[in-house]
């Protein structure tokens, strides 16, 4: 049941069109999955089309997402998949995916993605930084940042720097530093309605308030973390005019050096759009309107009139096959100065190569390439951190990179998120296990692997990745025509 307050509300934002929104928030939810371009060995498209190749289920192109796919609501679904396990794909609500379209994150560039949990978001970008460059993805909530770290992990991302802090200290370490922010803010989530029954119980206008306070706060910190000529995405998952168009308007009053990108130009280049999609002949504000965006409102932002809140975009949900969101890209003018923060190289410049040496005789047996980066070592644990990341002193880091194991005396054992973050292309002895597309050459099937079993293989003893469809889901350890099944016990299926 939608509360009173609220309903009177959108009577008002609506108009004529209130009922016809009511009835879209009626209606079925739409259920869709974004396909990781890290996973298959290639590039995107390869990434893309192997996936479509072997999905069980019956897909439709997301229009704005090249990488998203609407599917049935069929047993069993894509969350109790192998391929799920193995970071193929994430779950994600459609309209959700579009903040990152529109965020433009290249290759090598430093990227901040400040609400970063569940990871959705930050998975996306990672998957268009294509391992290369700087991701921060941070989360204020512990147990909500751990959530995060593993997704980070199922993905296989390598170049992404985990941390559960405020805006308020990052602000302090990064001023002037990153290339693009994400800020997906916590709002009042009106936008989830539907797809969350408890969300309308937890609603109020005081509520709403509060979180347009706090979206101030977070803006502020995020416009001093934006280098000039940087740009920012901010989105939320609700219709508040506060906490959208009034939240945008009074960062510019705030902030006069931000202003309002034209969200259609910045679709250029930005792959955001599905090749299959119909309107792909259509450009600029005739692609959105077809997409169902919708733009903003500029008499709904009374703090900054004239401020362009009209090319700020609503996604509402009788519009689109997706839930309520409201996104702004903006930009950052002025001389580029600053963002320079201390690097690890200096007198913290990772341990030497040395010091890890039972890891490089794994790599050396295991792996074909080594992965490139700095070593950073926490007790036992051997992490691989990107060449440019940042000092760490003084920050609350959960994953500093890529874990790649632990350094045991006279041995080293491999992690989880190491098998993950690589293909089958990248190692010397693979064990498929039978999946969707065909029996693996043990007969053991995925299920039977990701429910920790060990069977008979007749091999060469020592590490191999065990892979299902070309996909990377774990480690096993053949010794004695036994394969020792190295899944982690607290993922096991029961």
């Amino acid at each position: 049941m939608l509360p009173e307050e609220f309903q009177s509300r959108m009577r008002l934002q609506l108009g004529d069109e209130y009922e016809e929104f009511l009835k879209g928030l009626e209606g079925e939810r739409h259920r869709a999955l974004r396909v990781n371009p890290l996973k298959g060995g290639g590039g995107p498209q390869e990434a893309r089309e192997r996936f479509l190749a072997l999905s069980p289920w019956h897909l439709e192109a997301v229009p704005w997402e090249e990488e998203g796919f609407y599917y049935s609501h069929a047993l069993p679904g894509p969350g109790r998949h192998p391929y799920h396990e193995a970071g193929v794909y994430y779950i994600q609500e459609p309209s959700a995916m579009a903040p990152v379209v529109f965020l433009g994150a290249e290759p090598g560039e430093k990227v901040l993605d400040l609400c970063a949990a569940p990871g959705g978001k930050s998975t996306q970008i990672a998957g268009r930084m294509r391992g290369r460059g700087l991701l921060v993805s941070n989360e204020i909530h512990p147990q909500r940042a751990r959530v995060l770290s593993e997704n980070v992990e199922r993905l296989g991302i390598r170049n992404c720097l985990v941390l559960n802090e405020t805006p308020e200290r990052l602000a302090e370490v990064f001023p002037g530093y990153f290339d693009r922010i994400l800020v997906d803010a916590p709002c009042s989530g009106e936008g989830m309605f539907r797809k969350n029954e408890n969300a309308g119980e937890e609603w109020s206008p005081e509520n709403v308030e509060r979180c347009a306070a706090r979206q101030d706060g977070i803006l502020d910190c995020a416009a001093a973390m934006l280098r000039p000529g940087g740009r920012l995405v901010y989105s939320t998952c609700t219709f508040a005019p506060l906490e959208d168009e009034g939240s945008v308007s009074r960062l510019l009053c705030r902030h006069p050096e931000m202003k309002v990108l034209d969200p259609a130009r910045c679709l250029a280049g930005s792959g955001g759009a599905a090749e299959a999609d119909e309107t792909e002949g259509l450009k600029g504000e005739a692609r959105l309107a077809a997409w169902g965006f919708a733009p903003g409102r500029a008499d709904w932002a009374v703090e900054a009139p004239g401020s362009h809140m009209e090319k700020t975009l609503r996604l509402w949900p009788h519009r689109l096959r997706g839930e309520g969101h409201y996104l702004a890209v903006l930009q950052k003018d002025g001389p580029r100065t600053g963002g320079e923060v201390r690097s690890l190289y200096g007198t913290e410049r990772g341990i030497p190569e040395k010091e890890c040496r039972e890891y490089l005789e794994f790599a050396a047996e295991t792996l074909r390439d080594r992965p490139e980066g700095i070593y950073l070592r926490f007790g036992e644990q051997l992490y691989l951190a990107p060449r440019d990341l940042p000092a760490l002193k003084g920050l609350h880091v959960l994953r500093p990179g890529l874990h790649l194991g632990a350094l045991k005396k006279n041995r080293f054992e491999p992690s989880h998120a190491l098998a993950l973050a690589l293909c089958p292309g990248e190692v010397r002895r693979c064990c498929p296990v039978e999946g969707a597309g065909g029996p693996g050459e043990n007969g053991i099937t995925a299920q039977a692997y990701l429910k920790g079993q060990t069977f008979p293989l007749e091999g060469e003893k020592g590490w191999y990745l065990v892979t299902v469809d070309g996909y990377s889901l774990g480690w096993g350890k053949l010794a004695g025509g036994i394969m020792k099944n190295h899944y982690p016990k607290g993922l096991r299926m029961t």
